[in-house]
């Protein structure tokens, strides 16, 4: 069969998706983003996960707008966001929207695989009926379908796409083998084959879940320990010293992954009748650590006795993780408006962030360097351990201060600060 691909969604997922499969099988990216698709044709990536080169070495890659351009692929792979809503219950709005605009060009014998993140169960019972409704089809008679979920690290040059073993699965025993051939021709790090599409959506569901309990305990242990007047880096450290203790660190939890999937999960197990206590604890654990930074921050600067109302307050890093410039579900934001309640003015330092992408979205500005400039600070938040902060001096970090200084350090990066998280 000569295959030809469509990836539809080219985000943080689908764009290196399509670069790796454009390099040796006909491959269309689609997104409903012109001005997204419009930066891709030149060259550009905003996610900065693929550079000029990489985009450009794809000879087989093409991308569009337009639904039409698509409708002579054979296998379609579905890559667009999994987002939670204010109610953090999972929307499925983009999911539902993507398979709606495939089943308009779904074909007899097509196969259509989906890599976003979601609860079991979504692909067969909310995806499929859908795919069915539109395109008059029957599904594992006239189409096919398939789960393997995303593993990108967004950020990470090392772990990148072909490196990270892929989870495959399919709706039937020729088309999960069909599916597994088919990423094992870029993936070189292999491929694991699940049993079932439900079973691969399991999977990759309490990957990240597991991390956030994980993390979850490290910060509880560094609430207990700040309490106790104890250097929770310290502590780990000394407890690392044994062979099987497992490598955590305090910390914000955001980004699109971590802080979203366990929700999920948990949304699925309570509508099964089952209360994931543990789970839904290390997310009120860990969406607490900003209100608990911010007020940290505020109880310093009364110890100072620096004003609170007006102070000027310097927050560097905005992104959810460090070297890259996505501001998903940051956390950072959550500190921000928190200090801003108590009426401080914050200025926004991050060398990752596009500012006017940042002031549509957000209504915000990123300053310029803050360490070439005269304004002076009341207190500073190293929020995200960009390579631009890590090697920053004590002194540099006073000649911005008013007085003495008072440095909040959550990523565990500076030399002498005021409070390490």
């Amino acid at each position: 069969m000569n295959n030809k691909i469509a990836i539809i969604g080219l985000g943080y997922v689908g764009i290196p998706l399509a670069v790796e499969f454009g390099k040796s099988i006909k491959t269309i990216g689609f997104d409903i983003d012109k001005s997204r698709i419009a930066e891709l044709k030149s060259g550009y990536d905003r996610t900065l996960e693929m550079s000029k080169e990489d985009l450009f070495s794809s000879k087989k890659l093409e991308y569009t707008t337009n639904i039409n351009d698509i409708k002579n692929c054979n296998i379609y792979i579905i890559t667009v966001p999994t987002p939670i809503n204010s109610e953090n219950q999972p929307d499925l709005t983009p999911l539902i929207k993507s398979s709606e605009s495939v089943g308009t060009v779904l074909k007899k014998d097509d196969v259509v695989i989906y890599e976003s993140t979601v609860y079991p169960g979504v692909t067969e019972d909310e995806c499929v009926p859908i795919l069915e409704s539109v395109s008059g089809l029957k599904f594992n008679i006239d189409f096919y379908c398939g789960y393997s979920p995303e593993r990108i690290n967004p950020g990470d040059k090392e772990k990148t796409l072909t490196k990270i073993l892929k989870i495959t699965s399919g709706s039937t025993p020729e088309i999960s083998d069909f599916i597994d051939d088919l990423y094992k021709s870029i993936i070189t790090a292999g491929t694991y084959k699940a049993p079932s599409i439900k079973v691969a959506e399991a999977a990759k569901v309490i990957e990240n879940t597991q991390r956030d309990v994980n993390i979850a305990l490290i910060n509880e242990l560094a609430l207990i320990f700040d309490t106790m007047n104890i250097p929770t880096n310290e502590v780990l450290k000394a407890a690392g010293t044994k062979w099987n203790f497992l490598n955590f660190k305090p910390g914000l939890v955001g980004g699109h992954c971590i802080g979203v999937d366990p929700y999920y999960l948990t949304f699925k197990a309570e509508k099964m009748g089952y209360k994931p206590n543990l789970i839904l604890s290390s997310r009120i654990i860990n969406n607490g650590m900003s209100a608990y930074i911010a007020k940290k921050t505020i109880r310093f600067l009364v110890d100072s006795d620096k004003n609170i109302k007006g102070s000027n307050i310097l927050i560097l890093g905005l992104t959810f993780k460090e070297n890259c410039p996505d501001i998903r579900n940051t956390k950072v934001f959550d500190i921000i408006e928190e200090l801003e309640d108590y009426g401080c003015l914050i200025d926004i330092y991050d060398p990752w962030v596009d500012s006017s992408e940042l002031n549509i979205s957000h209504k915000r500005e990123i300053i310029s360097n803050p360490f070439e400039s005269s304004k002076k600070y009341e207190a500073i938040l190293v929020c995200v351990s960009h390579n631009q902060f890590i090697n920053i001096k004590n002194e540099e970090y006073r000649s911005i201060s008013i007085g003495k200084p008072i440095i909040i350090d959550i990523k565990g990066i500076v030399e002498e600060p005021t409070w390490r998280l």
